[in-house]
């Protein structure tokens, strides 16, 4: 199984939150899944740590990367059709993280790790797994 984790979900794991689903942390750490982290996460977790509206450790941003192939990550670039697939999305999710998200799950044909319910909205047509 190929999925892609949302923001919360990343965070969540990483810090082993029980936030985290206990089924969603299993498929996460299961052997046969490849388990994808965008780009878009690292951006949004950089954004509202600098703004004040996530509390990170110092020093944390330095070693994400390192964390996240310790954990056996892919890293998801962002491309131009995950950037231009945002503008077909139905306006159900308004946030432009999750919906760039959301439109690499689309294109990439990934299941999505969120407790979003708004992402399971059958117009996106992606699966959601939590």
């Amino acid at each position: 199984m190929k999925v892609l984790l949302d923001t919360c979900a990343l965070i969540w794991f990483l810090r082993d939150d029980p936030e985290l689903s206990e089924k969603a942390a299993q498929i996460i750490e299961h052997p046969d899944t490849d388990a994808f982290v965008s780009v878009v996460s690292i951006w949004e977790i950089a954004i509202k740590a600098s703004i004040g509206k996530l509390q990170i450790p110092l020093g944390f941003h330095d070693s994400l990367e390192d964390k996240l192939k310790a954990s056996g990550f892919n890293l998801l670039p962002v491309e131009f059709q995950h950037a231009a697939g945002v503008y077909p999305l139905p306006a159900v999710h308004s946030d432009p993280f999750d919906r760039l998200l959301i439109s690499q799950c689309k294109s990439e044909k990934l299941t999505a790790i969120t407790n979003d319910s708004r992402w399971s909205d059958p117009r996106y047509d992606i699966s959601v797994l939590w």
